[in-house]
């Protein structure tokens, strides 16, 4: 009985500590010796804008349950200021959702700053002056004005479902002729992310995802 307890025990710290390691967040922090930016890892392969490096090799850190996991790759431009690497193991993702956000509708943003993952909810708005996708200034996200390339998802609780839909490219003031300003969240969105499916990536060079001893 003592035996069976101890191999019961054993399986279900192994199953915990593998359930710990595939924790979905599909935050990732890019990083170069120039700086830092974030990026998302999604169903077809990690995006950011590319703000403080557009070639030549990366430091990719995604996080998981039990801590972070710095990788190493090589940026590959998909057009449109977009961009994308391919690390050596698969980080985890989220799926790409077309569906373009609309005045009205609410999404979440989430960032990171090192260990401290943050996210808040933000409403869609639209301005006739402006094209693409706009949300409105929220506290949280002037509290992390640092952090380009936050990713913008479609979130429902009910259904257990993330599904990115944009980055958070910078803000946008806008003033009319009597001197009114408004103050806008820019999103490259849908229309732009469809570049990342179609990005087609030499085959007999593209790597082989590999197995390690430190990823379960």
């Amino acid at each position: 009985m003592t035996l069976r307890l101890a191999v019961l025990s054993l399986v279900l710290c192994l199953a915990s500590c593998i359930g710990t390691r595939e924790l979905v967040d599909p935050v990732l922090e890019i990083r170069t010796d120039k700086g830092s930016e974030l990026g998302v890892a999604t169903n077809y392969g990690v995006i950011f804008l590319g703000r403080t490096v557009q070639m030549g090799e990366i430091e990719i850190t995604a996080w998981y349950g039990d801590g972070p996991s710095v990788e190493l790759a090589v940026v590959e431009p998909i057009g449109h200021g977009l961009y994308t690497a391919e690390p050596e193991i698969r980080v985890p993702n989220v799926p790409l959702s077309f569906r373009v956000p609309k005045a009205g509708d609410q999404v979440t943003i989430m960032g990171r700053s090192g260990y401290d993952r943050w996210d808040t909810k933000a409403d869609v708005v639209s301005d006739p002056r402006v094209e693409g996708v706009l949300l409105k200034p929220m506290r949280a996200l002037a509290d992390h004005a640092d952090q380009v390339g936050a990713g913008v998802y479609y979130v429902n609780e009910d259904a257990g479902t993330t599904k990115l839909v944009g980055l958070v490219s910078g803000m946008l003031e806008l003033t009319d002729a009597d001197g009114n300003s408004e103050r806008y969240v820019t999103v490259v969105g849908p229309n732009d992310l469809w570049r990342l499916v179609t990005y087609h990536r030499d085959l007999p060079h593209k790597p082989r995802w590999v197995y390690r001893d430190d990823i379960l």
